[in-house]
């Protein structure tokens, strides 16, 4: 059995994680870089993001990444995407066939390419035991303890079991599954999906638009996933289409509210800025963008979130452009 617990990141998603195990009696402690925020939250004893977390006493913080991982072998990682490889060769020294990770960021490297698995797999070696877990799931839902299931997947299923038992409950049902690249592909391109549902959203469209992007998304994305060797019963359970309609549709949707910001003609560069938290479809839009070229696979929805994006096209105009192509089966 578990006892402790290392959160290396001190994000929202992984802070309702830690309520779960903290509930169960596992130990955990938090890293994060800036020791401001850690400080706000040692003083607080609450989430510097979500003010409804209360840690209990054996939650503990550190700024010096070795302190936090002292003498426990289960590691979270909980940074942005785009910042796991340089935490984890942090860890690389520290990391043997007796630790465990479970990752929990959603996106693709944008230099590599790589889902999180394989860019963990890429520093410390194929031996690593690796666990993602995704699925739908806000956070803000979960610390308020309403129904969610999500996945645990990893090439070896003990490891996902482990893990599903690590963090189930009676609110919180996790399923076991062996596609990890399905499930990471799953869980980073619907964040791309999920800016385009906030252009219908910011534009004024209704429901049967989103409904179409929605359904027409999942093809987009399964057929990425396929190509990559994914099975395509991923796609149609949690991590797939589960959690894209939860992160196109949901007010907690950090990548819908900023699609919705920009097609309401607010400026790129000015919503990051004045957000607090990371909105990984924006740098995913970008992966995903070389993924689907450098594969040859066919993405329309994907690449018309990246030109506007990127190339600051408008959001009205790519949805044009989407309606009218070749009519097709």
């Amino acid at each position: 059995m578990i006892d402790s617990v290392a959160f290396l990141g001190c994000g929202s998603w992984g802070a309702a994680l830690s309520t779960i195990l903290s509930q169960k009696g596992i130990k955990i402690t938090f890293w994060h870089r800036n020791p401001k925020i850690i400080e706000s939250m040692i003083k607080s004893r609450r989430h510097y993001l979500l003010p409804n977390v209360k840690f209990v006493d054996s939650v503990h913080f550190f700024t010096d990444i070795e302190q936090a991982i002292a003498g426990i072998n289960t590691f979270v990682i909980s940074v942005p995407s785009q910042h796991v490889r340089e935490v984890i060769s942090k860890l690389k020294t520290h990391i043997d066939s007796s630790k465990n990770i479970i990752n929990i960021a959603k996106g693709i490297e944008n230099h590599t390419l790589m889902t999180m698995s394989q860019v963990i797999n890429d520093v410390i070696g194929d031996s690593v035991k690796i666990v993602t877990l995704s699925g739908p799931s806000h956070a803000e839902e979960v610390i308020d303890n309403k129904p969610t299931a999500i996945v645990s997947s990893s090439n070896e299923v003990s490891l996902a079991k482990n893990a599903q038992a690590m963090f189930s409950t009676n609110n919180f049902r996790v399923y076991t599954n062996s596609d990890i690249l399905g499930v990471e592909i799953g869980g980073s391109a619907k964040n791309v999906i999920a800016i385009a549902a906030g252009f219908c959203d910011g534009v004024g469209y209704g429901d049967n638009t989103k409904s179409a992007l929605i359904t027409r998304g999942i093809n987009e994305i399964s057929r990425l996933g396929n190509k990559l060797g994914a099975k395509s019963d991923t796609f149609f359970g949690l991590t797939g289409i589960g959690d894209l309609i939860v992160t196109c549709g949901s007010k907690h949707s950090r990548n819908r509210k900023l699609g919705e910001l920009i097609g309401k003609g607010k400026n790129l560069k000015k919503i990051l800025s004045k957000s607090h938290m990371v909105v990984e479809g924006v740098e995913t839009a970008h992966s995903i963008y070389n993924l689907s070229s450098k594969l040859n696979v066919e993405m329309p929805i994907c690449d018309s979130v990246y030109r506007v994006l990127y190339e600051k096209t408008n959001p009205l105009e790519e949805v044009d452009n989407l309606m009218s192509r070749n009519l097709k089966s």
